[in-house]
């Protein structure tokens, strides 16, 4: 069987081209979309600024590691982030070494994205992802690129003896070369768009996969150090991770298309640029959810609420999952259904809740849509 070429084993390697007219319509679109987001983000105050970045960087690292298949804890995640930029959160839990470590390399990604990329800059992002010095199953090489002695950087999927080889990296003794290239085009100022230069970015870093492990994680932490510097804002409003990780499948199928192709990487853009698009899409419903909950605390503030309410209008203002009825306040809120009842028709009074107009063998309620 004939071995695959890769675009690293290119002649012209790593000389991109794209097909300008196909890009530049998406490109375009996505700019547009991009100033919209930061236009509505600028008329918020800094605390509702503040609950967006904590809610968007919390997102991208548990999406982030959960396209690896590693699943973190949540409120851990959103704790460690939150007491890092100086935001205080309620009943905050003690944090793993590991949840740390990723919550470190994607804040020094965004908040310090003005910063030039280095080598050690990409080691201490390394040893922040495997604080232990191994990667759970092995000790591998922290801190610094792959060594030749681990043999072949191979993605690889299948049953020992039927195994697939999706890619094969360059080897070890080229990466000193390959990464001095890649940091050199990083930190350049150039006249490339930024939105492009973070599409070509994830894909020329993934292809070179300097470290024995990380790399899937390493490579969105820089697309999103460039993504911030598009937006010239420390404020992280959308989660490009969310949407790869929705998208898993396609996101690893058209980068090993691409990596078995050639440097015409015209689709890979293309991809990018509809995942970006998708996450900004995502991102404004979120903030139209966030405004109107504001919206809402103002029209009541001299309202006055029980603890429960509060605490149940809160859960429907940030999206409840599933339809509210008597049975699932009582069980949230540790009453009687006959006080929960009570809450319920209180708030119906004072036209907060309506009744759920779809019917349903259960009665149910819903806040009211305009105020």
């Amino acid at each position: 069987m004939q071995r695959a070429i890769y675009i690293h084993q290119q002649k012209k390697w790593p000389k991109f081209t794209w097909d300008i007219a196909e890009v530049m319509p998406a490109l375009l679109q996505s700019k547009l979309l991009q100033g919209k987001l930061l236009g509505k983000m600028e008329s918020l105050g800094f605390n509702l600024q503040a609950q967006a970045t904590l809610q968007n960087v919390t997102f991208d690292v548990l999406k982030s590691s959960e396209i690896e298949g590693e699943i973190l804890p949540a409120e851990q995640v959103r704790s460690s982030i939150a007491k890092k930029l100086g935001m205080h959160v309620a009943a905050t839990p003690i944090t793993d070494r590991r949840v740390d470590g990723v919550v470190e390399m994607m804040l020094d990604a965004t908040q310090n994205y003005d910063k030039p990329l280095t080598k050690k800059r990409l080691g201490e992002w390394h040893m922040a992802l495997f604080p232990n010095g191994n990667n759970g199953l092995q000790f591998i090489t922290i801190g610094n690129y792959r060594k030749a002695a681990g043999g072949p950087m191979q993605v690889v999927s299948g049953a020992m003896g039927k195994e697939k080889v999706h890619f094969e990296a360059p080897d070890a003794e080229r990466l000193s070369d390959e990464m001095k290239q890649f940091l050199k085009w990083f930190n350049a100022n150039q006249s490339m768009d930024t939105l492009l230069k973070a599409a070509i970015a994830h894909l020329w870093f993934l292809t070179i996969h300097p470290f024995d492990d990380g790399n899937g994680r390493m490579a969105r932490a820089l697309t999103d150090l460039l993504l911030a510097r598009a937006d010239e804002s420390k404020q992280r409003f959308y989660s490009l991770s969310t949407q790869i990780q929705l998208h898993k499948k396609q996101y690893y199928q058209i980068l090993e298309n691409t990596q078995k192709g050639n440097l015409h990487i015209t689709k890979w853009v293309l991809w990018f640029l509809s995942c970006f698009n998708k996450a900004i899409t995502e991102a404004d419903v979120y903030l139209n959810q966030v405004m109107f909950k504001a919206k809402f605390w103002r029209h009541f503030a001299e309202t006055s609420f029980n603890s429960r309410q509060v605490k149940m209008l809160n859960k429907l203002l940030d999206g409840f999952d599933g339809n509210l009825t008597t049975t699932k306040w009582a069980k949230i809120c540790k009453c009687s259904q006959d006080t929960a009842y009570r809450d319920i028709q209180e708030l119906m009074v004072l036209r907060v809740l309506v009744k759920n107009s779809t019917g349903g063998r259960s009665t149910s309620y819903e806040l009211i849509k305009k105020l």
